[in-house]
């Protein structure tokens, strides 16, 4: 694969920013002011919490390039418990630094 020389660096870089553009004006493009289809909204609403899903399952289970458990595994997974159980968030994130801590020091 050859790299790319400064003009078509430029070039490319151009082409995405019109590209985004384009993409983020086509909404209020086509919609205008007219309320979105209910079904619609309902895909709309979940995105966010499967995209925030989906890049903790990443960051937790990623190593390098490969999928494995590792001692941020079960610092994750124990702030999860302590979440669900009720417990406060800074507590959860201490917890989660703390065991991952003593696993790394003690493997």
């Amino acid at each position: 694969m050859s790299s790319l020389d400064t003009g078509s660096l430029w070039l490319l870089i151009l082409g995405c920013i019109v590209t985004t553009a384009v993409i983020k004006a086509a909404g209020p493009v086509l919609f205008g002011g007219r309320d979105l289809p209910a079904p619609f909204m309902r895909v709309v609403a979940l995105m966010a919490p499967a995209l925030l899903a989906a890049l903790v399952v990443t960051a937790t289970f990623a190593l390098g390039q490969r999928w494995g458990v590792g001692a941020h595994t079960v610092g994750v997974a124990v702030a999860g418990v302590l979440l669900w159980r009720g417990r406060s968030l800074v507590l959860a994130v201490v917890v989660a630094v703390a065991i991952t801590a003593l696993i790394r020091a003690f493997a």
